[in-house]
């Protein structure tokens, strides 16, 4: 194995250059409690409060409707718990789709009320509005876009529908990649997935949406995230999804025609295949299709040992190596399922690489199970 191509960047993208150049700068001058009033603190606080100003302006809400938290899964937990607690007059139940996040699953819990999806992976919008709109619904989540097979959400539609019941956006997957539908009252994202640090979360709650913390509140971002801020890392995902946002349009287009280019690729060169998701109304750079007689964790071994890196499984919980909830709840095969997703140093001859190393590799995986 002679090369190395990575096609897993919806999971993690490699740092940003202008990440990693802000982080070495701000490890030196943002490492002070920004809540102390000696000068250090001072100077933390400024470069956090700037951090917050960038990333908040990229999502576009006010530095005081945004809270950092230590990843996308606590932001998600964190907001949904805070808007249900804040409405438990009205009730506790959070109506969601069934594709959504794991940790929007387990945040919801038994008080949730989950809305299938068409085979594309999109909710379906009366069942959504018939569920939202019943007593004792509290908050409504639905995904900007799907994290596993790349298929956009009817966000704005949703949020219609919700009326004055609050809309949980979660846009892990879209920021940095795709424009983020308004409508939203509470949105959660993911430093890691734009090339930012790991260990930053974004939270934000535009003005006129309840919450109420479920932990005692301390002077940490008014309770959502309590503990020592790390500046520096901060400071790169600024960096980082200021960076990505300056070149997401190019990006997207090139993303786009090689994902329709695997797309056409994989349906013709290899029999029994499913490509899954909507193939125009997506994120421009992500891709799950699968392979009839073949086990996933084989078929990414394989892929992994001709030096491709791809995900299989639940994206959110591949380590289980369970089923993809996502995938079931579309309706489509979930066995044998590869997810291609690109990131901004991908080129298109690993592109084309990974087209012409595929199907030989299923055709060896099937003829040692005697298919």
């Amino acid at each position: 194995m002679s090369e190395r191509t990575y096609l897993d960047a919806a999971s993690a993208e490699p740092m940003h250059p202008a990440a990693r150049e802000m982080l070495l700068s701000a490890v030196d001058s943002g490492w002070a409690d920004p809540v102390r009033l000696h000068h250090e603190g001072r100077t933390a606080r400024l470069l956090l409060d700037n951090a917050r100003a960038v990333l908040a302006d990229a999502v576009g809400v006010r530095p005081d409707e945004l809270y950092l938290t230590t990843s996308g899964t606590a932001a998600i937990q964190a907001g949904l718990t805070a808007v249900r607690a804040a409405r438990s007059r009205v009730g506790a139940t959070i109506v969601h789709s069934a594709v959504e996040h794991s940790a929007v699953l387990h945040t919801a819990g038994e008080a949730a009320a989950e809305v299938g999806v068409d085979r594309l992976g999109r909710v379906e919008l009366a069942a959504f509005t018939d569920a939202v709109r019943r007593p004792g619904v509290a908050v409504a989540a639905l995904q900007s876009a799907n994290h596993e097979v790349g298929t956009r959400q009817p966000v704005e539609a949703a949020a219609a529908a919700a009326g004055d019941v609050p809309l949980f956006v979660d846009a892990s997957a879209s920021v940095g990649h795709d424009v983020v539908p308004a409508g939203w009252s509470v949105l959660a994202a993911s430093a890691h997935k734009w090339g930012g640090p790991a260990g930053v979360g974004l939270l934000a709650v535009k003005k006129g949406t309840r919450i109420a913390p479920a932990w005692p509140m301390d002077e940490r971002e008014d309770g959502l995230s309590p503990g020592f801020p790390n500046v520096p890392n901060a400071l790169a995902a600024a960096a980082a999804l200021q960076a990505r946002l300056a070149e997401a349009e190019e990006l997207g287009k090139q993303h786009r025609a090689w994902i329709d280019e695997v797309r056409r690729r994989v349906a013709a060169d290899i029999p029994d295949v499913e490509v899954v998701g909507d193939a125009d109304d997506r994120l421009p750079h992500i891709l799950t299709f699968s392979c009839l007689y073949v086990d996933g964790e084989a078929l990414v071994t394989a892929l992994d040992a001709e030096g491709f890196a791809v995900s299989s499984g639940s994206a959110c919980t591949s380590s289980t190596l369970r089923p993809s909830h996502v995938l079931a709840a579309m309706g489509v095969l979930t066995h044998g399922n590869v997810r291609v997703s690109l990131g901004r140093d991908t080129t298109h001859d690993e592109v084309q690489r990974f087209c012409a190393v595929l199907p030989g590799l299923v055709q060896r995986i099937r003829a040692e199970v005697g298919m």
